[in-house]
């Protein structure tokens, strides 16, 4: 007897981003894979060819998900409005990003989206996510794969993703679901990681010219807390208190950077 699921109206808030794929037959074959398991969200940041006869042959009857799909310029603009980003990576980096399989990726997306939006994203087929679009993930996320021959179509990774995303609506999560402020923003995060740039140079902490990757470990730790935004208000409160201490006028440091 097959059953009967009933999906989970809140996948609709699981977007699928992929940055500049290549081959349009790709992006057909994860449409697909969408639909198979619930999603809809599909948003390309810059690519090849599409729309496509290709994608559309290979997306078969999931081409609904393709009319729906945005094309955007920019990570930036795929990102914008999700309260957690997660970059699947095949992998590793000099800075080591908080990092989670595939199963905890799906449980976090779906305690989230009680709250907001939640961006998987999947880089370019040969070379995957550049490490400053890694900088705009809050985590990084990899399917383990036999040591001896790791090489996985970028379709077949959205459909491990998208399929552990289905189960999870089965499951409880074991993420904690307290919060008593609603999760920060993307663009609340990168509010406070330029004014705490900013604020590292003025009080003379930070050296741009040589702590290059110091700003990177600074997301790493910040990221791997999930902020809310009562933190992020307190955070930059002590930015600004601190500027001020320095002689610097916050709003003008701003403005002048």
């Amino acid at each position: 007897m097959i059953e009967d699921y009933r999906l989970d109206p809140g996948l609709a808030k699981i977007r699928i981003v992929l940055v500049e794929t290549s081959h349009p037959g790709n992006i057909g074959g994860i449409a697909r894979a969408m639909k198979n398991m619930g999603l809809s969200q599909l948003v390309l940041v810059n690519p090849k060819e599409f729309p496509s006869q290709v994608a559309s042959a290979r997306a078969s009857s999931a081409t609904d998900v393709l009319d729906q799909a945005r094309v955007v310029e920019s990570l930036d603009e795929a990102i914008q409005g999700t309260k957690v980003v997660v970059g699947a990576s095949a992998r590793l980096r000099k800075v080591s990003w908080p990092q989670l399989d595939v199963r905890e990726t799906a449980e976090l997306a779906l305690q989230t989206i009680e709250d907001g939006e939640v961006a998987l994203v999947f880089g370019r087929e040969d070379s995957g996510l550049s490490n400053a679009e890694l900088d705009k993930c809050h985590y990084l996320a990899h399917i383990p794969t036999n040591p001896t021959y790791s090489s996985l179509n970028i379709g077949a990774a959205v459909q491990v993703f998208a399929y552990e995303c289905l189960m999870a609506t089965q499951i409880e999560s074991v993420h904690n679901k307290g919060y008593r402020h609603k999760l920060a923003t993307t663009e609340q995060l990168e509010g406070f990681y330029d004014h705490l740039y900013q604020a590292l140079q003025d009080i003379e902490f930070l050296d741009p010219s040589k702590n290059a990757r110091f700003m990177r470990r600074m997301r790493r730790l910040f990221n791997r807390s999930q902020l809310d935004v009562k933190e992020i208000d307190i955070l930059r409160g002590i930015l600004t208190a601190a500027q001020r201490k320095a002689g610097i006028n916050p709003a003008e440091a701003a403005e002048n950077k």
